[in-house]
């Protein structure tokens, strides 16, 4: 008996099955504007549904890369271009990828919805080797995708959220205890925390972490108030907390980021408040602006750079080793 060879599938199919030309599924692959998110989704999902991704000679022919690790961050471009933490984090991660002779892919998204079928397409597009996937939240929807595709990837997140996918992470529930054990020992019994975004994992682990070492201390008082991370927010916040009768408001506040902590340190000079003699404020992260303030603020040591660093060591372990 013969065989019937099984018919390729073509830019000409997966055009059909979505019901637009091949010029539209081409602007949607090579992530070009003139496409609708409804189309562009549409486009991928006849792809995934066919089987069906750009030809890889043929996108190198053109001068596509292929020696290429991605990163998509959810964040607004203005708060990311003001905030330590990531210049520092991609620093470190490029430091690797320049001595594999390695591109960043960086693209900043509005939701992690979003980014799913970014990074979707970019490994279908053959774009990229493999990604950086950060900002976790519970039943991350980015978890199934990877293991769908295979797509070789390092999560930077806390096991707990990442879903068996390879994980590299801080520890945030010590570093918090800890923070607060500190600034107990100094004397201080009413602490706040300003946090960053609620949907974030990471910022749950805090949460819990911060409410736990409150309790097991007995504090007089304890608040938390969340963010988005933005200066503008960490003021807000700040001013919030700090508005209570003396005998009432925080006489220490700790701060999921450098940004926040140094709004707040404007707040407290504002309200007429001492650093540190009426208010103590601690930092997450010791960037160079916690150095440049007056007084300089207290933060908590991270070696930012070496962890984005480990990052992209591991993504590389990850990609040679097949995933």
């Amino acid at each position: 008996m013969t065989a019937t060879p099984t018919p390729r599938v073509t830019i000409k199919d997966v055009a059909a099955r979505a019901g637009v030309s091949k010029g539209a599924v081409s602007l949607a692959f090579n992530h070009k504007p003139g496409l609708s998110e409804a189309t562009r989704d549409r486009i991928f999902r006849a792809a995934r549904e066919l089987g069906w991704a750009p030809n890889l000679t043929a996108r190198t022919l053109a001068g596509s890369r292929v020696d290429v690790v991605g990163l998509a961050i959810c964040r607004p471009a203005r708060l990311l271009g003001l905030e330590p933490f990531y210049m520092e984090f991609v620093s470190g991660v490029e430091s690797v990828l320049t001595e594999h002779s390695c591109s960043l892919l960086l693209r900043l998204v509005r939701t992690v919805e979003e980014e799913t079928g970014l990074q979707e397409s970019w490994w279908r597009g053959r774009q990229i080797g493999g990604s950086i996937l950060v900002d976790f939240r519970a039943d991350d929807p980015r978890v199934a995708m990877a293991q769908r595709l295979g797509m070789p990837v390092v999560a930077v997140g806390h096991p707990s959220l990442t879903g068996g996918l390879t994980s590299v992470w801080t520890d945030d529930a010590s570093a918090v205890t800890e923070a607060v054990r500190y600034l107990a020992a100094l004397g201080h019994r009413r602490i706040a925390r300003v946090g960053g975004a609620a949907a974030l994992g990471h910022t749950s682990i805090r949460t819990a972490a911060f409410d736990e070492a409150a309790g097991a201390l007995a504090l007089a008082g304890a608040w938390q108030v969340a963010t988005d991370f933005s200066g503008d927010a960490g003021a807000r916040a700040t001013r919030s907390v700090l508005s209570a009768a003396p005998t009432d408001r925080p006489t220490a506040i700790v701060y999921d980021n450098d940004i926040m902590a140094v709004a707040g340190l404007s707040v407290a000079a504002e309200m007429g408040l001492r650093v540190p003699e009426d208010v103590s404020l601690l930092a997450w992260d010791d960037s160079q602006l916690c150095r440049l303030t007056h007084p300089t603020l207290s933060a908590m040591s991270h070696d930012v750079h070496g962890f984005g660093a480990e990052v992209a060591r591991t993504l590389f372990g990850e990609i040679v080793g097949g995933g």
